[in-house]
């Protein structure tokens, strides 16, 4: 046993409670995310010494596309958390599914929400899909942060048994053993980590005229700080250790590391003619 342990803030999951109306601290991370990667995304389009030229989309595009991402990362999310990590129970339960409030968001699928609304929305507008990866790539780690927050104050998804002196007893452990608060470790590697080094890319190494290389990046970073996440994380009960001690979280991070380095090489062999050619946005 360690010889100290941290309190758990125990934080009431409900901010705001009246009769059947409830405001959750898990809904308005979200919220917080989108609207501060709104805010970014934004910026980053406002500024044309960050492209190297014109921009390849305005700042109306990015205010237009928030309820397009909004979509997408919710229903991608959600999807994603009953396919990837409980389909047996939503199929017995299918009603559940919609009760987004309880928790149960996969990042994976959220992932894959947001990729499809940008593909529709660049073809729509006449945006270069890839420029429109990397602006929502670079904002991305907003949500990332906060929802990490939204899962600690949930008390859910916390990590391994430990004796650090940091450790926490969750109230919703069943076996009430000192743990490593995962969900905040998390949160600064996906959240804070994540956001600087794509930010040194924006910003000093300017690639964002590299069509795809801060989108390459992103998936890359995510993948490699979810699997060191993954190693102190309690995997889901119902899921539990696979093959060789990995997680499903290593498992769909994995792809996500290759197809990341991948196209960060294929973005920055690219030519700079081919990169505003096809898919160029409109005048």
């Amino acid at each position: 046993m360690p010889t100290l342990i941290l309190p758990y803030p125990a934080i009431d999951p409900v901010l705001i409670s009246i009769g059947p109306f409830a405001i959750r601290w898990y809904a308005l991370a979200y919220i917080a995310g989108i609207l501060l990667g709104w805010w970014y995304a934004r910026r980053l389009v406002a500024r044309e010494e960050l492209w190297r030229g014109r921009p390849a989309m305005t700042p109306t595009d990015i205010d237009d596309f928030v309820v397009w991402a909004t979509l997408g990362i919710v229903l991608g999310g959600r999807l994603g958390y009953v396919l990837f990590y409980k389909p047996a129970f939503y199929l017995a339960n299918p009603l559940e599914i919609f009760q987004v409030w309880q928790g149960g968001m996969a990042f994976h699928g959220g992932f894959l929400g947001v990729v499809v609304a940008m593909v529709l929305f660049a073809r729509n507008r006449g945006i270069r899909i890839w420029s429109l990866f990397d602006v929502i790539a670079a904002s991305v780690p907003f949500g990332l942060f906060f929802g990490r927050i939204a899962n600690f104050i949930n008390a859910e998804l916390f990590g391994r048994p430990t004796d650090v002196p940091w450790a926490m007893v969750f109230p919703t452990d069943h076996f009430q053993l000192p743990r490593h608060p995962s969900q905040l470790y998390e949160a600064a590697l996906e959240g804070v980590v994540i956001f600087l080094l794509l930010r040194l890319l924006t910003h000093k190494a300017k690639v964002l005229d590299k069509p795809g290389f801060i989108a390459g990046a992103f998936a890359a970073l995510y993948g490699c700080t979810r699997v060191i996440g993954e190693f102190f994380r309690m995997p889901d009960a119902h899921i539990g250790f696979l093959a060789g001690g990995l997680t499903m979280g290593m498992i769909l991070s994995l792809p996500m590391i290759l197809a990341g380095i991948g196209v960060m090489v294929w973005a920055a062999r690219r030519k700079r003619g081919n990169a505003e050619g096809a898919g160029a946005p409109r005048e």
